[in-house]
């Protein structure tokens, strides 16, 4: 069956400001699903927690974050779920020779030319609100294996946890998604996002613990002027490597709720017009 797929149009000011919200909103309540078990936040923290009648019990907090992590997920969903998909939808769209691509999005055009008028619209938002609700669900999912993974009493190397969420994420993709905009997308985030980080530990933002930290990306780097961006100690900023396939599952999340909510815009425009 073929998956019913909005062709890219402008990134409206509209489905911008509704990414940033989600992504300030939502964002942060999947991100504290597994982010005790990896880092610590230093600047801004957040931490929220049921009390204990037992003043000697140690309670651990049901939801930690920092005032900086919203509007940082805010502006990564714009990027993520607006920007970037259109980016290298026209990338691909200038490759004539993409054979792959011009079928796409010959499928995309005749599943949307399958309905007429405002019954059109309202069945391709409906069904995209519902691969958006379930991308952000199956994100959670994963986001929770990587805890699982992360926390497990069992001896698991790094190298299988990322095995094993690759898997969950590539098979997200292939059951919400199966656009190669998404897959291209995703699997750069996958690899750009953790770096994206670096900046922020370096500044004391956040740090990641030990048990965590099994990722050194400049490790054997030696660049002029990352000293100054990111300190003298640069080659030991440590990151942790099973975030990459949960950038990955946020990705298309964040691309699932910016299809729905283009289409859902344009729904809405039609409406106001007739």
């Amino acid at each position: 069956n073929m998956k019913v797929v909005a062709p890219y149009t402008s990134f409206s000011l509209k489905t911008a400001s509704k990414l940033f919200f989600v992504g300030s909103t939502v964002g942060p309540i999947v991100d504290s699903l597994h982010n005790q078990c990896l880092l610590d936040y230093d600047l801004l923290p957040i931490s929220l927690s049921i009390p204990s009648e037992n003043i000697d019990d140690v309670v651990t907090p049901f939801f930690c974050s920092s005032w900086t992590v919203p509007p940082l997920l805010g502006v990564a969903y714009m990027v993520l779920g607006g920007i970037l998909p259109r980016i290298f939808q026209s990338l691909l769209n200038n490759n004539n020779n993409n054979v792959d691509v011009r079928q796409q999005e010959q499928q995309i055009s005749t599943a949307a030319t399958t309905e007429k008028g405002s019954s059109k619209k309202s069945s391709s938002a409906n069904e995209l609100r519902s691969r958006a609700l379930l991308a952000v669900a199956t994100t959670t999912l994963i986001i929770k294996l990587s805890d699982l993974l992360q926390t497990s009493d069992f001896s698991i190397d790094s190298t299988t946890k990322i095995f094993i969420l690759m898997i969950a994420a590539l098979s997200q993709w292939a059951w919400l998604d199966g656009t190669i905009v998404a897959l291209l997308v995703a699997s750069i985030t996958s690899i750009g996002g953790p770096l994206s980080e670096l900046p922020f530990v370096a500044n004391h933002v956040w740090h990641y613990i030990p048990s965590a930290a099994d990722y050194l990306p400049l490790k054997d780097v030696s660049l002029l002027g990352l000293n100054q961006l990111l300190g003298d100690n640069y080659q030991q900023i440590a990151l942790s490597s099973i975030t990459g396939p949960c950038y990955f599952a946020v990705t298309m999340d964040a691309i699932a709720i910016g299809r729905w909510l283009d289409c859902d815009n344009e729904k809405e425009e039609e409406d106001a017009a007739s």
